[in-house]
């Protein structure tokens, strides 16, 4: 196995790594929680919300997030990846999931980043460092309201991620 190789098995899995261990940290919190086992699904996990009209589910694409958050999906490397002709990248949006989890190990503990896609629209970027959003660190209050737009709008401006 060539040293390549072995960064994209080692990558892998901590990928899946990473979605079971957002899974297990969220599902203490709400309980209903679930990961996706589609492969070719744009979101990881879902979160399932009771609310006043029944229930409401809330879609979470899970990243490995060491110094940066990436906000693409559709892509695959590795030397074992396959070329499917129309499957392209793309950058996730409300229309694909409705927050993006950063998992960023330390240690041997680690912290979930929520980043709605609301945001993700508004700043048409397709990737923001830890740093510019070490307010959405834990930020459970952002992940509990990241369907809302007015909210998630007026707390990254308070937080100073939006202008």
């Amino acid at each position: 196995m060539t040293d390549a190789e072995k960064r994209g098995r080692d990558a892998a899995i901590s990928g899946f790594a990473h979605e079971h261990i957002a899974a297990g940290i969220l599902m203490k919190r709400y309980g209903n929680v679930s990961l996706v086992d589609l492969p070719l699904s744009p979101y990881d996990i879902v979160i399932v919300y009771k609310s006043e009209g029944g229930e409401d589910i809330v879609r979470a694409q899970v990243k490995t997030a060491k110094k940066a958050i990436s906000f693409t999906g559709g892509s695959r490397g590795g030397t074992d990846r396959i070329t499917i002709p129309g499957i392209k990248t793309y950058t996730q949006s409300t229309k694909t999931c409705d927050v993006v989890i950063g998992v960023h190990p330390y240690n041997d503990s680690f912290d979930l980043y929520f980043v709605p896609t609301i945001l993700i629209e508004k700043l048409g970027q397709s990737s923001i460092s830890l740093k510019k959003i070490e307010s959405l660190k834990n930020n459970y209050e952002i992940l509990d309201n990241c369907k809302n737009p007015t909210f998630v709008i007026s707390k990254a401006k308070e937080y100073g991620i939006l202008s």
